[in-house]
Formats: structure tokens, sequence, C-alpha cells
């Protein structure tokens, strides 16, 4: 089983920033991604970012390209999104994700039925 902790959301301006975090612990593998959905408020949810633990690519939504950047820390089996520029179209609840069975079919890691999830993290952005 693999648990996901999310933190780091909350309430900015637009134009601000603000990063958040995704801990995994418990049984995780050598060969997985892990990444961030949002939900916006009404809408669908939406892919944002991903990282392929193995080689380190990145992956974007076109929408968060240029102004959000996904890391890792290998030590922590952590992740990062530090969010710059944030734009009112940018609140949502963001979850991330641990899977080793993501498909890239979609052009992305995409998580399969199997991927861990985390609980959400709000980030609202005033104008």
């Amino acid at each position: 089983q693999v648990q996901l902790v999310e933190s780091g959301g909350g309430l900015v301006q637009a134009g601000g920033s603000l990063r958040l975090s995704c801990a995994a612990s418990g049984r995780t593998f050598s060969r997985y991604a892990m990444g961030w959905f949002r939900r916006p408020p009404g809408k669908e949810r939406e892919f944002v970012a991903a990282i392929s633990w193995s080689d380190g690519t990145t992956y974007y939504a076109d929408s968060v390209k240029g102004r959000f950047t996904i890391s890792r820390d290998n030590a922590k089996n952590t992740v990062y999104l530090q969010m710059n520029t944030l734009k009112r179209d940018d609140t949502a609840v963001y979850h991330c994700y641990l899977d080793r069975y993501v498909d890239y079919g979609v052009g992305y890691p995409n998580p399969s039925a199997f991927g861990s999830w985390g609980q959400g993290t709000q980030v609202t952005v005033s104008s």
C-alpha cells in the first residue's frame, strides 16, 4: 500500500505563487510516475503535471506550461509542484498520484485504476 500526503495549498492573489508537496510512504517501486491532477469547481478532473521517477522526464498540461514546475526528491519520495503566476482559472482541488501502471498513450503518464491518490489540497486564487 502506498500513502500520499499533500500539503502547500491555500489562498493566494492572482500573479502569486504556491508550492505543493506530495510525500509518498509505504511500498513504492523503482519504476513509477508521480503527478498532479486538479478538479476546478464544477468541472471535470484535468491533468496538470507529472514526472517519471526513473528518468525524470516531465509532462505538463498546455494551460500550465511555463508557469508550473514539477520536481522530485528521490531521498524523500516527494514530488513538488511549484506554481507561479497563478491565475483564477488555477483554482481547484489538487490531487497527487503515484502509479507504476501508467498509460503514456495520451501524451503523459495517465494513472490506471491501480494508482494511489492523495486526499487533495485546495488552491484558491483570488483576483
